[in-house]
């Protein structure tokens, strides 16, 4: 799969530019970009702004694979599930199309190996063999697939916003000591299983009586793109944003890296990734 290193152009959904309650966040983002010269670009025809999800996954320079999207918790809101038929044709792409239903937030990846956490399998009931429903992703997305288990306060169950790849062996996630149990379990016992390394990074919850399900304090749903990588950074009581933001320089002492203050995105449940589709293109 294209490493995030490895992309040169990052997309949005034009409702990021055109909804005033974002715009602040897409043009500071995009001051950004512009800074490192990184190449941008609007999606069109998507019915929300997280476009992480909806659009294709790039496997090779050549080669994009577009999911099924029919998440579970927009079962009620159809309004806000974008078409990834009618996008992709309106934006010019021609993936490969399956009927395996995956968010593309559900999917955090280095090369050839690819999590995504176990939400995969109550979103695709019609496999009765969990073993070939990882067989076929594994040939679509052409890398090792490890399965993690998701928050379960999480409604989206996505993997994101809980860990990310440094490199092939390492991944960089929210602080062991401070996650729930199980889950803590649960991943010890992967890193175990493939012999994988791991930076317990600090988080926090940041409680919105008008939106409980916000973002704000997860770190771990960053841009990457090239050689930069962008972290949000929240500004609130209890914040960790100077301790993480001095851990990244450490951890990536060869990247450039910013933050930028994306609270109003936050507050509706996503933050960089989930807002960003960043690709290889030439």
């Amino acid at each position: 799969m294209i490493k995030a290193t490895e992309t040169n152009t990052v997309y949005f959904s034009e409702l990021l530019k055109t909804d005033s309650r974002f715009s602040l966040c897409y043009e500071n983002l995009i001051a950004i970009l512009d800074r490192h010269q990184i190449s941008h670009r609007l999606i069109c025809h998507t019915k929300d702004i997280w476009c992480r999800d909806y659009m294709p996954i790039q496997v090779g320079k050549s080669k994009m694979v577009q999911f099924r999207y029919e998440p579970s918790y927009l079962k009620e809101e159809l309004n806000l599930q974008s078409d990834p038929l009618e996008v992709c044709k309106s934006n010019q792409l021609e993936p490969v199309f399956s009927n395996i239903n995956l968010d593309g937030g559900n999917v955090v990846s280095y090369g050839e190996k690819a999590i995504l956490t176990d939400r995969i399998f109550s979103e695709n009931p019609e496999y009765t063999s969990r073993n070939q429903l990882i067989s076929d992703l594994e040939n679509l997305l052409e890398a090792e697939v490890i399965i993690i288990p998701q928050i379960n306060s999480d409604y989206t169950g996505h993997a994101d916003g809980m860990v990310r790849f440094t490199d092939s062996n390492t991944l960089i996630g929210n602080d062991r000591a401070k996650e729930y149990q199980y889950w803590r379990n649960g991943i010890n016992k992967v890193l175990k299983q493939y012999h994988l390394d791991y930076i317990d990074t600090p988080f926090f919850t940041h409680k919105i009586k008008a939106f409980p399900d916000n973002a704000l304090g997860c770190y771990m749903n960053y841009l990457e793109v090239g050689n930069l990588i962008v972290l949000p950074r929240f500004e609130v009581a209890d914040n960790c944003d100077d301790e993480v933001l001095e851990l990244f320089k450490r951890i990536f002492p060869d990247r450039k890296i910013e933050s930028i203050h994306y609270n109003e995105v936050g507050k509706y449940g996503g933050l960089l990734n989930c807002t960003t589709w960043n690709i290889r293109e030439n």
